[in-house]
């Protein structure tokens, strides 16, 4: 889970960047630049270190600016993962329990955090440039400091400026595979997308500070 958490965690930090002239950016480049939102649908695959497929499961997620993120697991288990800008909340409804943590630095050892901001490759890591694959261009990316990353390394899938897939892989050798489609950039998102507040009889558990306010979440 944690390293799925940090995959998320820098997602949310997209921001406006100055524009880079087309013929001249990147395609990391074009992936960030003048990005405040995100709205699509994934699917993930975990293999274990033999690379045998353990889990599967597909939904929907949604980013915005500066630390807002929701991911909705829908199927084969529905979980929702919500970041409000200073907590992250995970809702299992099967077992009526919402687990809930404060922010934290984790974003700044994300893979993804190059997507943000590309000066932070020389900081953080080191970055290969592999071979063009069936038009997708593929970045791999080794932590500087593994232990602290919380994974071995990962891979940026983008195509025609888009995020297309993620491959990550953790020192154990379990693989997760996210396929993102049907990108919908900067385009309006409901109201309440990202409050989220614990359902009546749910256990929560993790950081919560008698002073934390939940505000519920609109239809």
């Amino acid at each position: 889970m944690r390293g799925i958490l940090l995959l998320l965690g820098a997602l949310l930090a997209f921001g406006v960047r100055a524009s880079t002239p087309a013929s001249t950016a990147s395609p990391i480049e074009a992936f960030s630049t003048g990005l405040v939102s995100l709205q699509g649908e994934f699917a993930q695959q975990v293999y274990d270190a033999n690379d045998r497929l353990r889990e599967e499961s597909r939904g929907t997620v949604a980013l915005a600016v500066p630390r807002q993120f929701r991911w909705d697991y829908q199927q084969p288990f529905e979980q929702t993962i919500v970041a409000d800008g200073s907590r992250i909340w995970i809702y299992d409804p099967d077992l009526e329990q919402v687990t809930v943590r404060q922010r934290s630095e984790d974003e700044a050892s994300s893979p993804l955090m190059v997507l943000v901001d590309p000066k932070l490759l020389d900081e953080r890591f080191s970055l290969t440039e592999e071979p063009l694959q069936d038009g997708v261009a593929w970045f791999r990316l080794a932590p500087r400091n593994p232990e602290d990353a919380g994974f071995e390394a990962a891979r940026l899938g983008l195509r025609d400026g888009e995020l297309v897939e993620i491959e990550l892989r953790d020192q154990l050798g379990q693989r997760t595979l996210m396929h993102f489609s049907a990108w919908r950039r900067n385009a309006p998102m409901r109201d309440g997308l990202f409050r989220f507040a614990p359902p009546a009889g749910a256990d929560v558990v993790g950081d919560v500070e008698s002073t934390a306010v939940a505000v519920p979440l609109q239809d």
